[in-house]
């Protein structure tokens, strides 16, 4: 598998992307000085996710990024721990069920991690029963 630098978090959270999802809207309020990139091996997810080629208006323009798009932005915002800024995953920032079940199946790649509990509570939080549920349809 290709090792591939993307931009992720907050910044690609604050951009379009590919999906019919809302994303967030404050770009010009994130430092867009340090960036938040990432190497898509270092993770479980690998390369899910990331958009290709990609010019980004609030860096170098004559360059082209590879970027999350918002599902796995937000996934990475989990895998760190970063679940203030993750916080509306589901109503703010994916606004749209069609994502559900991706979304769970690849959360629950992320069983294996030392915040699993964490991020399960999360998912608890913000999709509620839908959540717990599907774990208990897994274990059927």
């Amino acid at each position: 598998m290709i090792k591939i630098k993307y931009l992720t978090g907050i910044h690609a959270l604050n951009l379009t992307c590919k999906l019919d999802t809302c994303g967030d809207w404050h770009s010009k309020s994130i430092n867009w000085n340090h960036p938040d990139i990432r190497e898509s091996n270092d993770s479980v997810l690998k390369d899910y996710g990331i958009e290709e080629d990609r010019k980004v208006k609030y860096l170098d323009c004559s360059k082209k990024y590879n970027v999350a798009n918002h599902i796995r932005a937000l996934l990475d915002m989990l895998l760190i721990g970063n679940y203030g800024y993750a916080q509306g995953m589901k109503e703010d920032y994916i606004c749209n069920e069609k994502y559900t079940d991706e979304i769970f199946t690849q959360v629950l790649k992320l069983k294996n991690e030392n915040n699993w509990h964490e991020i399960n509570n999360f998912m608890k939080k913000e999709y509620k029963t839908k959540w717990i549920d599907y774990l208990n349809n897994l274990i059927l």
